[in-house]
This record gives C-alpha cells, structure tokens and sequence, in this order.
C-alpha cells in the first residue's frame, strides 16, 4: 500500500475510476429517467452512492484495474474492467431486488434496464480513456519514429512473429526501426494489414517490395528476419544475399522461448541457419532444476564452459564458480556473467585441472552441488602430435576433477564428451573415451552402494555422467569462424574431403541439453545411465556448410570464392558416429536427448589403465603408452605409426 500512495500515477487512475463510478451511475439515472422519476430518486441515489465508490474502488483493486499501465492497455485490461463492472452490476441487482424493493424503497429503485445501461457505460467511461491514451502514445511514437533517424524496415514471417517486434517498437523496447512492410510466407496473411504495417508480399518478393518501395520514396535500409523466417524451407541465405547486394542491415528477432535476456535485434549468425529444426527446451525443467543451487563449471572461458555459465546464471543457481587456467579467458567470462547476473554470487579462480591439489582444495571450499567438466583439449591434429598432453589434461585432469567432486560431496558431475569418443580413431577420441570409461565405473559403483543402502548422513552417492556430442557451430576452433576468416580474405575455402560430414550444434542448443541430461540423471527415478548422447538429427556435409556460409557472405561459390579439398588430416574420419556397435541406446522421454548404455570395466580396472598410463607417460614409454590405451579403449584404431613415432 505504502508502494502504491508513492506512485502519484496510479493515485490520479484511482481517482479517475472512482470520479468516473459515480459519474457513470448519475449518467445513468439521467439518461433512464430524464422523462420522469428521477427527483423522486435523487436522494437515495445521492445516500447510496458514496458507499457505492468505496465498494467499487475495492471491486476495481480486486480485479487489478491499478496495476495495468494505460499506454500498454489491451485486451486483458478490457477483460479485467468487463469482469469488474459486471460484478458491480450484478451487485445493484442484489441491493436492488433483496434490500431497496421489499424493504427501504418499496419499488425497483435500479430496475433491469437501468442496470444494463450502467454496465455499458461504466465499461466505456473506464474502458474508454485507457484505450484513447494508448492511441494517443501510439500517435506519438509513430511521429517521432518516421521524424527521427529511424529506418525504414521490413519484417520477414508470419504476422504472430511480425507483431511481437511491431509491439516492441510501439513500446519503445526496439528503437531506431520503422516496419514499412511484411513478407509472409503464409496465403492467408497476404494482403492483410497488421497494426497498420501492411503484408506486401512472400519473402520470394523481397527485391521487388524494395524496389516498389524506392518508388514511392521509401528507401527500405534495414531486413529482420524472425524465428519463422529462418526454416530452411523459406532459404533464408538467399535473402540474405540480396539484401547484402543491395546494401541493407540485417538482423534477426529472437525466438521467446529461446532463453535470451531481452528482445532485441541481433546480428543473423550462421547457427541461426541450421540445417535441421533446433531441439525445442524445456526451459521450465532446467530452471527448476539449477535455481539455487552451487555449480562449479571448469574450463568456465572456453566456448562451451562460458555459455554454460550463461545458462547457469540465467536459470538462477545460487553459487557459481568458474574455474579456468587462461586468466585472459577468465576475466572475459566474469566480466560478461558481472553485467547480466541477477541472483547468483559469481566467483572465479585460476586453476589446471591437472593440478590435482589446487582441484581438490577449491572444491572441498565451495562444495558445489553441480560440477559441469568442460575442461579438455579438443583439437584434433594438434592432439595427433602433442597426445602427451591430451592424455594429461583429458585423461589425468578428467579424474581429479572427479574424485575431487565425491570427496566434496557434489550431487552430480556432467563431463563434456564428444561423439569421437565412439570407437575413437585419434588421441581426443581415445582420452576422451578412457575419461568417460573412469566416470561410468564411479557412477556404477555409486549404484551398487544405492542399492546396497549407503551412509554419510543418508545422502546419496554423487552421479557421475558423460555428455557426447558433435561440432559445435562458431565455437572456438571450429570450421566456421576458419571458413568465415578464409572468406574474408578472398578464398580459397579449405574442406578435407568433398564426402566429409559432421553433426552441428549451437552452443546455445548443446549447453541447455547438457543441463537437461543432468536434470535427467538427478531426477526422482534417478536413473542409472550414465551416458547421455544429443540427438543432432541428421549429419551435415561440410562441402554445404561452406557453400552456405559463402553465400550469407553475398557471394557466389566457385566463381567469387573457391573451395579447395586438401586431404583428410590425421585422426579424422568421414562420418562421425553416435553409437558404437557393442551400445545399445534407449529413449528417456526428453526431446533431443537418447541414453547410451556402453559396456563399462571396473573401477579397479580402469584406474589399473590409468595408473600404467601414469607410469609410461613419466617414462617416455611410447609404445606402451600406445598398448594400455589399445587395451583399456574399445575398437581404438588410431594411428601407431604417429603414436609411437620418436
């Protein structure tokens, strides 16, 4: 209460609906009985109606009228103030019918006509106003957009997903763009109008609404592509090249259940241009899941681990943790998380993950009830020639940061695999697949003690899991930033083999269902997979990607750019797999994520791997080295040769 008498505004929408309530009732008597019978009812009407404004400003505050904000009145306002005028007018029926008629006034005093009258005009005199004031700054920022520097704009797709950035400008959210047309591709909104933005056409007609525009001196410099507009069906990349030729800004509109902070434009990117439909989130389940919560995340300055960190943030975990041996890195992430946090305190610390001690110390400090292992080295040729470091961070690195979250009594620790730790044929695959073997083993044991009843004040053994997936579009080290820099440098594009295809991922897509696997593996059944795999529907050609991203460029492949195959580079494979041939797979109930149920040794099998490859890597043992990951890995075929060569 004390809020609302400091808000001088919504003090005058009280008085406003409260000197309206008693205008509408006297209007109302006027208009009924102008002919007869009003002075006879003048001083009852006149005893009656202080006790009636009172009721009504408690109706009007039941029903919310105070909170809604006039220039964004809409049609839930008009429902909250039709709801609250027929409450009122049912209550004259009742004062009128049980009390002033058999009792006080003898008569009906209202009557049913008269009561029906007042119902419409008490809508309009509180109806009325609000809906004029919001035309009245509609007006206004219709003016003030076509006098300012804003940009004349067209709005590609359907009219739902043309509206919310319509009402956006309207609100003033977006600024600085005047919509002068839509392109739709559906039959039934061609020739409508939206919120007086007219459909001009399909977004095949593109150039020829532009062109038709400069004609009637409207210069079109802007194009904004929204959710629906960036299915692939509609060829969004050759919109985009014409409107480059032409020489427009492009930007796209954010989905609304994309997770995103804030509806604004943004920069089209090529991960908006996948070539399949992205996996739809249950953003719902991963908030409920991480809010609150303590989350360590290592390697929290890579691609990966910072958008994990977004999305940690943004779904309102209590404590974050960013562990990260790149202190530019580092410093980038809390300064990124700093401006958009909200609720979770943020924290950073430098660290290796191969330094087992600083490991444990930091997590036995902050005793993190998720830990997401992003932590690894990731490139694959340069791993064919430096393994002995693949092995120390993904192998080594990989098990100190999980027996430091059991001993620090985490709930869960998700390691970030990869769909090349699936029969692997180079050194990442190998360590990454040894790296998981260790995690399952953990995790299988942690289930025989479930089973088995367990201690430590009756909490449950720590879920260790493995996520796989594919290429992730635009993270670091991946072919697009690569193709976007030979590109920009005139060509040539450089693909390894013509048949070469991967599955893609957004960053954004993969983070949230990396989260959603971990929902999955602490959830109520808590299920014993250990091994998640993101459904990446079907492999893309990297000959089409290139093509693809030469073409958002507004050029033409082959004749402005060329692509040059070079040759299959060591640890590579042309098709990349999702399931091995001895795993079987089974359907979770979650869109976008399968269950891989790998066949897992011991734990004392696994750390006997783990400690001879310790012994070898400290001894130069190549050849041994070589021989234990050929042992401990499933189907590892990689090359001997560059394994064991001096």
């Amino acid at each position: 209460m004390t809020d609302f008498l400091r808000n001088p505004r919504r003090v005058l929408i009280v008085l406003h609906d409260l000197v309206f309530t008693a205008f509408a009732l006297l209007a109302t008597f006027y208009v009924r009985f102008e002919n007869g019978g009003l002075p006879d009812r003048l001083n009852w009407l006149l005893l009656i109606l202080p006790f009636y404004v009172v009721y009504a400003g408690a109706v009007y505050w039941f029903f919310d009228l105070y909170r809604g904000k006039w220039r964004f009145a809409s049609l839930p306002d008009m429902s909250n103030i039709i709801r609250a005028v027929s409450v009122l007018s049912v209550s004259l029926l009742v004062l009128d019918y049980i009390l002033l008629y058999p009792t006080l006034y003898g008569t009906y005093f209202f009557g049913k006509i008269t009561i029906a009258l007042y119902w419409f005009l008490q809508i309009s005199f509180l109806g009325g106003p609000r809906l004029a004031y919001r035309l009245f700054r509609h007006s206004r920022t219709q003016q003030h957009a076509r006098r300012s520097d804003a940009v004349p704009t067209l709005v590609v797709g359907f009219a739902a997903d043309a509206e919310v950035l319509i009402r956006a400008i309207e609100s003033g959210a977006v600024k600085k763009v005047l919509p002068v047309g839509i392109l739709s591709p559906s039959a039934a909104d061609q020739g409508q109008s939206l919120r007086g933005v007219r459909v001009r056409g399909r977004p095949s007609d593109f150039e020829a609404v532009v062109t038709s525009l400069a004609g009637q001196d409207v210069h079109v410099g802007r194009l904004v592509l929204t959710p629906s507009a960036l299915a692939p069906e509609l060829h969004p990349e050759t919109m985009l090249m014409q409107a480059r030729r032409l020489g427009l800004t492009t930007s796209r509109l954010p989905a609304l259940d994309a997770g995103e902070d804030a509806l604004r434009l943004a920069p089209v990117a090529v991960e908006d241009l996948l070539l399949r439909p992205s996996v739809k989130i249950d953003y719902r389940r991963l908030e409920n899941f991480v809010r609150g919560k303590r989350v360590v995340v290592t390697g929290g300055g890579g691609s990966i681990g910072s958008e994990v960190c977004d999305r940690v943030v943004n779904f309102s975990a209590g404590r974050l943790l960013v562990i990260e041996n790149s202190e530019p890195a580092l410093h980038a992430v809390l300064e990124r998380l700093a401006a958009k946090s909200r609720q979770t305190v943020i924290e950073g610390r430098i660290a290796d993950i191969r330094d087992r001690d600083r490991i444990f110390s930091l997590m036995a400090e902050f005793k993190p009830d998720l830990v997401f292992h992003a932590a690894a080295l990731k490139h694959v040729p340069i791993l064919e020639r430096d393994w002995e470091e693949g092995i120390k961070t993904n192998v080594f690195g990989s098990v100190n940061v999980a027996d430091a979250a059991r001993d620090a009594g985490a709930d869960a620790m998700v390691m970030i695999s990869t769909d090349k730790a699936i029969d692997p044929v180079s050194v990442l695959g190998a360590t990454k697949r040894l790296a998981e073997m260790y995690c399952q083993a953990l995790d299988a044991a942690g289930h025989a003690k479930r089973r088995g009843g367990y201690g430590n004040g009756g909490k449950p053994p720590i879920r260790m899991i493995a996520v796989r997936f594919g290429n992730v579009l635009a993270s670091n080290g991946s072919v697009v930033p690569k193709f976007k820099a030979q590109i920009e440098a005139g060509g040539p594009v450089t693909v390894t083999h013509p048949e070469m295809v991967r599955y893609f991922m957004t960053i954004r897509e993969a983070c949230d269902l990396v989260i959603t696997a971990a929902s999955h593996a602490l959830g109520p059944t808590r299920s014993e997979t250990s091994v998640y795999v993101l459904n990446m529907g079907q492999p893309i050609k990297i000959v089409d990607l290139a093509e693809r991203l030469i073409r958002l460029s507004g050029l033409e492949p082959g004749r402005d750019v060329d692509i040059v195959f070079t040759g299959i580079r060591p640890g590579e494979r042309l098709h990349e797999i999702l399931f091995a041939k001895d795993e079987g797979s089974s359907d979770i109930g979650i869109e976008g994520v399968v269950a891989a149920k790998p066949v897992c040794p011991s734990v004392e099998a696994v750390e006997g791997w783990i400690a001879r490859l310790k012994v070898d890597l400290e001894s130069g043992q190549r050849a041994a080295i070589y021989s234990v990951l050929q042992e401990a890995v499933p189907n590892f075929c990689g090359d001997e040769l560059s394994l064991v060569k001096q």
